[in-house]
């Protein structure tokens, strides 16, 4: 999953073009884009969605709830879990006890449902506060549920006060370096993706490719988008390349070729354990 792309729940439009793009998860979102008069009908209009929707192609349906905070998350999920989402994204999750408590929930509403037990994920937006980062930083949260954490700047930037993320899109000051940081360690702890946040400058494409290609720098998995136009670019920052690939193979052939031995060389340059490692997630990236 490298790609997913957030659709207004109450936009008829954009939610009938969301598949165009491709993106490997497209997320029906009740929360920031839909104001608070129109929640009830995101809802409807999701759980529509969800009913109407082809399961067998197409990308993979995730639903934003509101935050526990607002008193919706429990309605938005007595709504959309009859349409059996795929997953569902919690946004401003403080640590393991709020994931502890959306897998419960979960937990319940697959039982009224009839839906396989735990097969319902869960993406967090895990930094949207300073007490989410300083809760991710003191314990990574993990969950058999989980298969990513991503970070988020906007709702950080108005926890912190502050004016701005940094001087320009995409080049942030060192608070929310450190939430995107905090974000890709709690990540690889747990065993999950690390997805890189929002590009919000929707016509700046070699902007949002440079972020992009520094998040994949760093280890990150993949990208949420905002805009159909996004979807193309994140995906061919985050799928490895033919070299990538080639190379891969090769390391994992060397080491199979002598099983015993702890350091290799491969093209004139030493291999030891972590290079195979990391081939090994590129060709699992690769599929």
């Amino acid at each position: 999953m490298r790609s997913f792309l957030f659709v207004p729940a109450d936009s008829e439009r954009k939610l009938a073009k969301g598949p165009a793009s491709a993106p490997d998860g497209l997320i029906l979102d009740l929360e920031d884009s839909v104001a608070t008069d129109r929640k009830k009908i995101a809802r409807d209009m999701a759980l529509a969605y969800l009913k109407s929707a082809s399961r067998t192609s197409g990308p993979k349906l995730y639903v934003r709830v509101n935050a526990l905070d607002t008193g919706l998350t429990l309605g938005d999920l007595a709504i959309v879990m009859q349409g059996k989402p795929d997953g569902i994204v919690f946004p401003k999750c403080v640590g393991q006890a709020n994931l502890d408590l959306l897998a419960t929930y979960l937990d319940a509403f697959e039982a009224r449902e009839g839906i396989e037990a735990g097969s319902t994920r869960i993406l967090t937006i895990a930094t949207e506060s300073a007490a989410a980062i300083l809760a991710l930083t003191a314990a990574p949260a993990k969950h058999a549920r989980l298969i990513g954490h991503s970070w988020g700047g906007e709702d950080l930037m108005a926890d912190l006060g502050a004016l701005a993320k940094g001087p320009s899109p995409g080049v942030y000051d060192d608070t929310f370096l450190m939430a995107r940081t905090v974000n890709l360690m709690a990540s690889v702890a747990a065993g999950v993706t690390a997805y890189d946040t929002v590009y919000p400058d929707i016509k700046n494409v070699e902007g949002l490719r440079a972020e992009a290609q520094v998040a994949r720098r760093m280890g990150y998995g993949g990208k949420i988008a905002i805009h159909p136009d996004q979807v193309a670019i994140i995906h061919e920052v985050f799928t490895p390349s033919a070299s990538e690939i080639d190379w891969a193979k090769r390391v994992v052939a060397t080491f199979e070729s002598n099983p015993n031995a702890g350091v290799l060389t491969m093209d004139g340059k030493m291999l030891d354990k972590p290079h195979l490692v990391l081939a090994c997630r590129l060709l699992a990236r690769a599929g």
